[in-house]
């Protein structure tokens, strides 16, 4: 029964390729991504800008990919 529940629990995604994302919108998904749970950047001496284009250059260098959910309709960033 517990294997039903994680499979139950189990993303259902599909890759997206960020190239195919209208540019303003994944730049909305990443400052998303990179402020979840209340990051402050400035703390550590970077700003969501420089935030942003780590996990840009991270996308383009196949290091992160975007995944749609197709249970939950939610698209979100993880590492390759």
């Amino acid at each position: 029964m517990t294997q039903k529940k994680n499979e139950d629990q189990q993303e259902e995604g599909v890759e997206v390729p960020y190239t195919q994302i209208a540019p303003e919108t994944l730049q909305r998904l990443i400052q998303e991504f990179v402020s979840r749970d209340g990051a402050d950047w400035t703390e550590t001496g970077c700003s969501l800008e420089d935030k942003v284009e780590q996990v840009l250059r991270q996308l383009r260098d196949k290091k992160a990919k975007v995944v749609f959910d197709l249970r939950s309709e939610t698209a979100n960033l993880v590492s390759c």
